[in-house]
């Protein structure tokens, strides 16, 4: 597994504005979509291309386009569903799928409550949208989710992410030969006895859509 903190500025500003507690509903949501927009460019850096030959209106030249099958964006609800925007913005082409997952707060696992996404999957690049790797759990089952059914190539965009996030989510994908990258806006230090990411940003979802659940 490879995780890649996208050290940038521009990442690092609006990363900041969504941690502050004073930042309301509507600016969050804003500045998520900018930054999954900003995440999405790094994280689609081995999107698969085929080439085509096309005509300029100077001449003829060879470029690139998105491979078939086209790229599948699933957003982990309903958290994920706030990143899906700014991802589509700079992925329009792609098809999206939907995985609802659930965790326990007691035991932290995760369970599917929902899903909705092709039933072979072979061949497809995946980008998972979660805005928090905190225990590792969503996201591993997630991922197991989407091998089942095929996926090959796997990339999961997350606002933040925890240390011991990274290490279960690593031990628990340990045996996928399918290769599994996490690219993150940061590493932040640590979780807390409730399995929150610290500093963090608070409950993505809470502070997405401004309602407990």
């Amino acid at each position: 597994m490879q995780t890649q903190v996208v050290d940038h500025p521009l990442v690092a500003h609006k990363l900041t504005t969504l941690r502050d507690e004073r930042t309301d509903s509507p600016t969050f949501r804003r500045l998520t979509d900018e930054l999954v927009t900003l995440l999405a460019y790094e994280a689609t850096r081995d999107v698969r291309v085929n080439p085509v030959d096309i005509t300029t209106p100077v001449g003829p030249t060879t470029g690139v386009k998105l491979a078939t099958p086209k790229p599948l964006v699933v957003p982990i609800l309903r958290a994920g569903l706030g990143m899906l925007d700014g991802m589509m913005r700079l992925l329009p082409t792609a098809e999206v799928g939907f995985l609802g997952m659930v965790r326990n707060e007691e035991t932290l696992e995760a369970a599917t409550y929902a899903e909705r996404l092709p039933d072979d999957l072979s061949g497809r690049q995946c980008y998972v949208l979660d805005p928090m790797l905190a225990t590792g759990g969503t996201l591993a089952a997630a991922i197991r989710f989407l091998t089942d059914r095929g996926a090959d190539d796997i990339t999961a965009i997350c606002l933040l992410v925890a240390p011991e996030g990274c290490d279960k989510l690593e031990q628990e994908i340990a045996d996928l030969t399918v290769p599994v990258k996490v690219v993150t806006a940061a590493m932040d230090e640590r979780l807390n006895e409730k399995g929150y990411i610290v500093p963090g940003l608070g409950d993505a979802g809470d502070r997405l859509y401004g309602i407990a659940g």
